[in-house]
């Protein structure tokens, strides 16, 4: 336990110091602009070009686990916006926000490096992959549902091209796909190209997860709402539990990619939750909530994840 606890304590710690430090010190959030910038548009992006195009392509062609992996996220979406439906009594579009929470993962900011950090190299293609198909399902169906709750733009061709281009222009998306596209072509950089990716890369993860606790505390909230406990029971345990099955009933899988599978699932809701909340005006305060609330709870649920998979508790067949 002492050893899985050091390899998790990191990553919380570095959100907890980010909390902390919104919390001692009153600097506006527009101060986090140029840093979520640099995070979205540049260390992210290199992270996840370096993770595609180091994979070979061949591991990367794995439609069973694409169509599980997906399954699992589609299927937790939905049951989160029923909570958010049937407890918080929401709207069509804040029941939207509400199953993102319940559905997308800190695949992004956590993923990638507690992947790698509890399963080695094995699990670089599954993480990427999960990531890419995560993103793309997700940042197609809310962009798509909010725009078909817009009155002012009730066309569903619209809605359809905004979907379009959000995935087109995801920096994220992009990188990846290009970095697949590297990985086929057997593409290999210079030395000096290599370095500053991997500048790059280094800093991607202890700047977002520094960020996200910053973010986190300059949210003010004065009540949790009803419906934000069963949005974050469905993704901190309904989750990882459908990707549990969904690898069984697909599988079988290497034990790597299954693990994987299993401990993205089970990551808290992503700090994209509330970006998208307050980029559409919905849902605001409950999604800060949710992110707040089930990043703390994570401590437990994913430390536990991480101890069945480290200890060897967990076997897929």
């Amino acid at each position: 336990m002492i050893d899985i606890l050091n390899l998790a304590l990191p990553y919380f710690g570095l959100i907890f110091i980010g909390y902390a430090c919104g919390k001692a010190k009153a600097l506006p959030e527009s101060g986090l602009a140029w840093m979520n910038f640099f995070l979205l548009y540049v260390s992210l992006p290199a992270l996840l070009f370096g993770i595609m195009s180091r994979t070979p392509f061949a591991e990367l062609n794995n439609p069973p686990f694409l169509i599980a992996t997906t399954l699992g996220t589609m299927l937790a979406f939905a049951l989160a916006m029923l909570v958010g439906k049937l407890i918080g009594k929401l709207t069509l579009r804040e029941a939207t926000i509400a199953g993102l929470a319940g559905a997308y993962g800190n695949v992004g900011y956590m993923g990638p490096g507690l992947a790698l950090a509890v399963l080695g190299n094995k699990a670089a293609a599954p993480t990427a992959l999960i990531f890419c198909c995560d993103s793309i399902f997700l940042f197609s169906i809310v962009p798509f549902m909010i725009e078909l709750t817009d009155r002012e733009h009730p066309s569903l061709l619209h809605a359809l091209g905004v979907v379009v281009k959000q995935i087109v222009l995801n920096p994220l998306i992009m990188s990846a796909c290009l970095g697949a596209l590297c990985a086929a072509l057997h593409i290999e950089f210079p030395v000096a190209l290599n370095n500053t990716l991997q500048f790059l890369q280094n800093a991607a993860a202890p700047t977002a997860l520094f960020a996200l606790g910053v973010t986190v505390a300059l949210r003010s909230f004065e009540r949790v709402p009803w419906e934000v406990p069963g949005v974050i029971a469905v993704k901190l345990l309904v989750h990882p539990l459908l990707a549990f099955g969904l690898m069984l009933a697909f599988g079988p899988f290497a034990q790597p990619w299954a693990a994987t599978a299993l401990l993205m699932a089970a990551l808290p809701p992503a700090l994209n939750v509330f970006v998208m909340a307050r980029q559409n005006d919905t849902w605001i305060e409950p999604a800060s909530v949710a992110v707040l609330i089930g990043t703390f709870a994570s401590v437990v649920t994913l430390t536990s994840v991480m101890w069945f998979i480290q200890t060897g508790r967990l076997v897929f067949p």
